[in-house]
């Protein structure tokens, strides 16, 4: 763990979900964000050794800027002090979420019939994260912040004249994140996610980029396709509110 690119993957990330805006405090990043993403609204340190110093000062941050306190903490032994700190400030730990990187060869070659690569997301993209087992409007502020991403690309499965399943990879700090993995209900379970996944990872092979990751709910059973992608376990975290 200590060789792990912390800040780098961090900095990725809160790139890669396009918040409106992003504080930098002592070692920290704060993300603000009127959208449903949390990793988009929360601060988060750059170093898995920091003191719970800094919190007021975050806190500040977000309330100068009209948005509720909120952080991202990994469950390692270098930030306990600030987990006590947020435990002694009113603050509960929940959602327990998995950052796990991949090998950017084993991803690309994961299926044998990739999916499409877009260049931009049309509406047919956005649509399958609004469609029947989704929450509309939280798909919608998803499938809004991952096309303000920077220099992202995009990879859809079409069948019978439909988009049916779709993923993003974003890039910056020397990292590619996949991000928006989403099939339709009615078409779950025919492999579409590993096509989604095998032409991210063709396309981050294609840009020289040899580090990837991706975040996961501990409950999501996507859990099992990342395992068997090649992805493994780095550090897991909880979002903190008040």
């Amino acid at each position: 763990m200590a060789e792990l690119d912390v800040e780098g993957i961090e900095r990725a990330t809160i790139a890669g979900v396009a918040p409106a805006k992003v504080v930098e405090i002592d070692g920290w990043l704060a993300a603000m964000d009127q959208g449903p993403i949390l990793r988009a609204k929360s601060a988060v340190p750059l170093s898995h050794t920091v003191r719970s110093d800094g919190l007021a000062a975050i806190e500040a941050a977000y309330r100068t800027a009209g948005l509720p306190p909120a952080f991202r903490i990994a469950e390692v032994a270098g930030l306990a002090d600030v987990r006590d700190g947020l435990t002694a400030g009113g603050y509960a730990a929940q959602q327990a979420t998995l950052v796990k990187i991949g090998e950017v060869a084993r991803l690309a070659a994961l299926h044998d019939r990739p999916a499409d690569l877009l260049e931009r997301p049309d509406d047919a993209w956005r649509a399958v994260f609004m469609g029947e087992g989704f929450d509309p409007q939280d798909g919608a502020g998803r499938a809004a912040a991952l096309t303000r991403s920077p220099d992202a690309v995009y990879a859809a499965v079409r069948e019978d004249g439909r988009i049916v399943a779709v993923g993003a990879a974003t890039f910056g700090h020397g990292w590619a994140g996949v991000h928006g993995m989403r099939t339709a209900l009615d078409r779950r379970g025919r492999g579409y996610a590993s096509r989604v996944l095998t032409a991210l990872g063709r396309a981050i092979a294609g840009r020289g980029v040899n580090g990837v990751y991706l975040q996961v709910d501990e409950d999501n059973p996507a859990r099992r396709l990342y395992r068997q992608a090649g992805f493994t376990e780095a550090w897991r975290y909880r979002y903190w509110r008040l």
